[in-house]
Order: C-alpha cells, then sequence, then structure tokens
C-alpha cells in the first residue's frame, strides 16, 4: 500500500499544501490565501486563525480531491514563515494577533538589547545582526507596549509552531525557527541565556527546542476532525521556509549551494560550522540536517526589480504578449539577448527596497549609472538582470572565503528564463542546474523532512528522489573574463552613491 507525506507550507500569503507519495512525486496541492494587515507604516500583523483554517481547508480538499484514504498519510510536517512573534495562552489560543517577519516597530527593543551587547558579539552568537526583524525584540515590544498581553503569554510560537500546537496540543519549535528569534546560540543549539537576559524577557514564554524531524505527537481527535487527517497520523515539526528550502533543493551537505530567484532573491549553502563575516554581511541558519548550518545572504528586491522593469520600461512588452498570448518577459528576453555583456555601460543598482546583504542599508536606492544617447531598452534591461546578479554574487564570495563552490542549482520564478540563468553562470562563475520543479523547494523539504522523522526515509539523501536536474548552464570564459570589470564597477558605484542615498532618505 502507498504511503503519502502531507507537507504544510505556512507562506506570507498563504499556505501550501502538498502531497507526496512516498517514492518522491508530487500527487497534488491546494493553496488557500490569507490576509496581512499593513498599518502604521513599519507594522504587519497576520491572524493566526486564518493560518489554522487554511491548513484545515487545504488538508480536506486535498483528501478528498484526491480519494486517498486519512489512514494512508504517513506523517505530516511543516514548513513556515520565519521570524514572528505570536502569543498563546495555555490552551495554544492566540492572545493577539502574529507580529509577522516584515514588521519593524520594534527599533527602541533593538537598541535596549544593543545598549548591553555589540553588534558583533550578538551576530556571533546568534549568526545574525540585532535587528526588528526577529523574534525576541517582537516580544520585548509586546512587553513594553502590551503588557497585560505579555504577562497571559504561555507560549510565543512561530506560524507552525502554531499550527503544531492545534495538532497535537504540544508546543515546540526547532533549531531553524529558534534561530529565527533572535536569542538562539548558534554553536550549541540552545537558547542564549545571555541574550534573553539582556532582553529582559522570560524565558518560560519561549518553546522547547527540538529537532527538525522531531515528532511533535499525533493528530488529536478534535484536529481530525477539522482537518481531515485520520486521529493519532504522527506530525514532524519541520523548520522554517528559508531552511527547509535548502533541504528541496538538495543543499544537504557541505558545499552544496543554491540560489533561489523570487520577488527577493537568497544565496544559501551548507557548512559544517558557521560563517562569520568580519563586516556582518551574512548570516548563518542552523541547518535542518543534522550537523550542519546553512550560510545564507538574503537581499531584498530580485524578481521584485524584474517585475518592476516590466511594469514600467516593459509596458510595449506587456502589449505585445497581450495581442499574442505569450509571456511579456519572453518579449523582454529577446531584447536583453541583443545588448552584451555589461549592458553598453549601463549599471543598474537594484535597491528598490533599501538593501539587506550585502549592504545593509536601509536608505539604499535604485538607480541606472552611466546612461549615454547610444543606450537601448535592451541595455537597461540586460543591467537590470546583470544588477541583481552582481548584488548576489558579492554575497557568493562572502561564503566562498569559507566554503568552495563551483555549481549551485537555482531555484524560483527567476530561474524560468534560459537568459538569465546563463548570465548567474557567467557572473558567479559557476555550473548553474535547474531542477525539474522550481517553486516546491520548501513543500519538498518539509516532506522529507517529515519521512526521515517517522523512519520512512533513512537519511535526507532521499531529496535526490524528488530532485531532477532538467537543465544545465556552464560558464562562457570570455563572459566570466569580461564581467570582471563590471563587477567592481557596480561595487564602486554603490559606495560612490552611499552618501547621497543617505541625503536623499531625509
Amino acid at each position: 500500500m502507498t504511503k503519502y507525506i502531507l507537507a504544510h507550507d505556512l507562506g506570507t500569503s498563504g499556505n501550501k499544501a502538498t502531497l507526496f507519495s512516498e517514492d518522491g512525486k508530487m500527487v497534488g496541492s491546494h493553496v488557500a490565501s490569507y490576509n496581512t494587515d499593513y498599518f502604521n507604516g513599519t507594522w504587519a500583523e497576520q491572524d493566526a486563525e486564518d493560518w489554522w483554517n487554511a491548513v484545515c481547508v487545504t488538508s480536506k480538499k486535498l483528501i478528498g480531491s484526491l480519494g486517498i484514504q486519512p489512514s494512508d498519510i504517513a506523517v505530516v510536517s511543516f514548513s513556515g514563515q520565519m521570524m514572528g512573534c505570536l502569543c498563546v495562552d495555555r490552551n495554544g489560543d492566540p492572545l493577539r494577533k502574529a507580529i509577522i517577519w516584515a514588521d519593524q516597530r520594534a527599533q527602541k527593543q533593538v537598541a535596549q538589547i544593543e545598549s548591553r551587547i555589540s553588534q558583533k558579539d550578538f551576530y556571533h552568537i546568534v549568526g545574525h545582526r540585532n535587528t526588528a526583524s526577529y523574534g525576541i525584540q517582537k516580544l520585548m515590544w509586546i512587553r513594553d507596549n502590551q503588557p497585560e498581553i505579555y504577562e497571559q503569554t504561555y507560549k510565543t510560537l512561530n506560524a507552525k509552531d502554531f499550527i503544531v500546537a492545534r495538532l497535537t496540543g504540544n508546543f515546540y519549535t526547532d533549531y531553524s525557527d529558534g534561530n529565527s528569534n533572535g536569542c538562539f546560540d548558534l554553536v550549541n543549539l540552545k537558547w542564549s541565556d545571555e541574550i534573553i537576559e539582556y532582553a529582559g524577557i522570560d524565558p518560560d514564554k519561549l518553546p522547547e527546542l527540538k529537532p527538525s524531524t522531531f515528532v511533535a505527537g499525533g493528530v488529536t481527535r478534535r484536529a481530525a476532525e477539522a482537518t481531515g487527517l485520520a486521529e493519532g497520523t504522527p506530525v514532524v515539526i519541520g523548520g522554517g521556509d528559508g531552511v527547509t528550502a535548502s533541504v528541496g533543493a538538495g543543499s544537504i551537505s557541505p558545499g552544496k549551494t543554491y540560489c533561489s530567484i523570487g520577488t527577493s532573491a537568497w544565496i544559501t549553502t551548507a557548512s559544517e560550522k558557521p560563517i562569520f563575516d568580519d563586516e556582518m554581511r551574512t548570516v548563518t541558519w542552523a541547518h535542518i540536517v543534522p550537523g550542519l548550518y546553512a550560510p545564507n545572504g538574503t537581499m531584498q528586491t530580485a524578481g521584485g526589480a524584474y517585475h518592476w522593469l516590466k511594469n514600467t520600461i516593459g509596458r510595449f512588452e506587456m502589449h505585445e504578449a497581450e495581442v499574442n498570448g505569450k509571456s511579456a518577459y519572453d518579449y523582454m528576453n529577446e531584447q536583453i539577448e541583443k545588448s552584451p555583456v555589461g549592458s553598453n555601460g549601463v549599471i543598474f543598482l537594484p535597491y528598490l527596497l533599501g538593501e539587506r546583504a550585502p549592504r545593509w542599508d536601509a536608505e539604499a536606492k535604485g538607480a541606472f549609472i552611466g546612461l549615454k544617447s547610444e543606450n537601448e531598452r535592451g541595455d537597461l534591461m540586460r543591467s537590470v538582470l546583470e544588477g541583481v546578479t552582481m548584488n548576489l554574487s558579492i554575497i557568493l564570495e562572502i561564503l566562498r572565503k569559507q566554503v568552495e563552490i563551483d555549481e549551485m542549482i537555482v531555484i524560483g520564478g527567476g530561474a524560468k528564463g534560459a537568459v538569465w540563468r546563463q548570465m548567474m553562470a557567467d557572473i558567479y562563475n559557476a555550473k548553474v542546474m535547474v531542477p525539474n520543479v522550481l517553486e516546491e523547494a520548501g513543500s519538498m523539504g518539509a516532506a522529507v523532512t517529515g519521512g526521515v522523522g517517522v523512519g520512512l526515509y533513512k537519511d535526507f539523501n532521499v531529496i535526490h528522489n524528488f530532485l531532477e536536474i532538467n537543465h544545465v548552464h556552464t560558464p562562457n570564459p570570455e563572459a566570466v573574463t569580461a564581467y570582471q570589470p563590471v563587477k567592481e564597477l557596480f561595487d564602486d558605484c554603490y559606495y560612490a552613491l552611499k552618501d547621497v542615498f543617505a541625503k536623499m532618505s531625509k
């Protein structure tokens, strides 16, 4: 009898439930969307009950539409948005809406921690900078501004941990999501007593830490009725979405690297030790695979810059696509291919929403630099893709200081275009490999984690049964050489304008 794995991927815009057979084939998926409340400029919240409803709806639809028996599901596992703060009571019921990763309100709390510990010392404990993005700073904000909620809080959870608690009645988090709380000792894989003390937070409000493969319990009768799952189905806690994607992209052994190109983009590798950058430009996550870490650099606007390009400079291509029933990006790529390496001297800085890695500059702006009368639209279009890729290549070079990287898998919507993939191979000077499934890495990572957790799979190497490489792009030596001075110029342009950007922000 075929056994199945149900993976839930709780993202920012909705939950995707995906069913995999035990041999690694994706059987089906359903998505349920939910809303985010953006207000007060930098605040972002979600209703955790919307998460639960999405899990219930997608589970029932998936089981019903495929005609399988709930008892055929061997395990439920999770990938979920990270760096949030949801306060729940002893019954696991939310005391307020969840403050999600995008929320930046906790600036005073960041300053409170920084008055006790330097950024560099914080970075070397947690693997991340002390910023308002993380969970501990958000919990401090609740303590300082909503003390009645703080006092009632039994545990503070991330999205997947809340669903695990709803399914099993038990409160846990895994090391990757614990890491996203900003008070995690990365080397020793435990809560950092030092940072918790500096934050002034009650450590009992943090959930118990477990490996991602830990079986949190079985589905309760009440949860079974709500979801359509069989009572007693094992629930594996899984991991944060950025790290489950590492498993889903095959980054499960030292040096195995992938690049994800969505609205934002990141490069992540796997290593046996954290990678600490002297300038704190990259971060390190606790990996789902035991004994490994996931060093990473994430930029703000990658596919987002490509989308902006389409909606502004690419309006002619949008019209042609609509008339002819094609993708506007296909027409844009035709223009991009006509422009040479270096975009005929045009440099694009892709900082449309400020920048995280490698700049960590909220005041950075987007810019076209070097425009001349002979430049054509294709040059501007090519420069946007080159700018995003050169920004990512800076992250790659930081990781290469400690890890040998000569090939990488590329996933996400940006991996659909062969023109951009070849550009990545040339700028990264690395073999770029494209898998059969580009936007299921989180779900596949969660599925494999669940399968390992219940003994369905021996180890994480089974991911190779899920992944098939469909395309390979090798670096063009001439393009690699031609890009070297362009990459240096790209860096020079940012630093030349850094102070200008700061003045513009004021």
